[in-house]
């Protein structure tokens, strides 16, 4: 079968690997649909934290179930699904405590075991989601939301907040939609002023604000009495704008950062303390909340397929990612395709 594999990082090559078989509690997944996110990118960068190389990325998944490896399964052949990327040993302390998405022997498949930019990937079959409803594309999309899903379910968010999104990236995006969906008023920052127009003329958002050319400090206060925001969510993916943020949360507030950076994090403690900041990291997601998305996908609250900006055949890939991560290009989110009979 087809595998695209980043073998270093800059460099991705079509190879021909042998095709995977499914044990049992697996079943087969025909790869249909391939979402490019922050992740991949920061991988073909050189630039994820928990990525070694050579890799077939792909975690972004939608596919037709071709087979199973238990009888008792048999049903679910044929259905297209998603896949929960995050493989939890189920046996750690977190797991015990239902935090799946923070297993102490995490393994995403895509990021630490190889993923599904390729024709076909024997998966746990409970790791999947059916869907006789979604489209492919949708079905491909859940796990980008789903991890906006979680951003926002963890901070405990309210319909009383302000909201502070930095990075208008597709995680950013989810968070965005989520954090409305709890009745928060919402404010995007981003120095892309075609990301800020999409957040504006697509999700609906009235308040974005580019950081190069407005001080976020002083919009905020202008907007908040002086408050600043009750809850911050970074979704960047830069080091200097995740430090910038603390500068943003207000008295008693929350500080989650959704985005990951090979590098230290640093704050001002007295200012830390002075004002009881909260601050959170945010990980993965759990099936509590890919059963949120799904089902305001299936209520069409969410503006998913409108992310999709740019698509590619699989063989493509290894030309097309380098123009997918060059900003000058605009994707927001590109979606690998594989034909039916792949």
């Amino acid at each position: 079968m087809r595998s695209v594999v980043c073998t270093r990082p800059g460099l991705m090559e079509l190879e021909d690997r042998e095709t995977p078989t499914c044990g049992s509690g697996e079943a087969l997944l025909r790869i249909r649909r391939i979402g490019i996110c922050g992740t991949d990118i920061h991988a073909y960068g050189g630039n994820q934290p928990y990525f070694s190389y050579p890799r077939v990325l792909g975690h972004e998944l939608a596919g037709e179930i071709v087979a199973v490896g238990d009888s008792r399964d048999q049903a679910l052949v044929g259905q297209n699904a998603s896949l929960i990327p995050y493989l939890h040993c189920g046996e750690c302390r977190a797991c015990r405590k239902g935090l799946t998405n923070c297993c102490q022997r995490m393994q995403v498949i895509g990021v630490h075991r190889d993923g599904g930019m390729c024709d076909l990937l024997a998966v746990p079959t409970v790791h999947l989601i059916p869907s006789a409803s979604l489209s492919l594309d949708q079905l491909a999309l859940m796990e980008c939301l789903a991890i906006g899903a979680h951003a926002v379910r963890r901070s405990e968010l309210d319909s009383d907040s302000l909201a502070v999104v930095v990075g208008a990236g597709p995680i950013g995006m989810g968070v965005v939609q989520f954090a409305r969906e709890n009745g928060a008023r919402v404010v995007v920052i981003d120095p892309s002023e075609q990301r800020l127009a999409f957040c504006r003329e697509t999700l609906g958002i009235e308040l974005t604000l580019n950081p190069t050319q407005e001080d976020p400090v002083e919009f905020l206060a202008g907007i908040s009495d002086g408050a600043l925001a009750d809850v911050v969510f970074d979704a960047s993916g830069n080091a200097h704008a995740m430090q910038k943020g603390f500068d943003f949360v207000g008295h008693g507030g929350r500080y989650v950062l959704v985005s990951i950076v090979k590098s230290d994090i640093t704050f001002n403690d007295p200012d830390f303390h002075r004002r009881e900041m909260t601050l959170l990291s945010s990980r993965n997601a759990t099936r509590e909340d890919f059963d949120r998305v799904a089902s305001l996908m299936a209520a069409g609250r969410l503006q998913e397929t409108a992310m999709i900006t740019h698509r590619a055949e699989l063989a493509e890939v290894p030309e097309a990612m380098p123009r997918w991560c060059a900003p000058s290009h605009g994707v927001i989110k590109a979606m690998v395709h594989l034909a039916p009979s792949a």
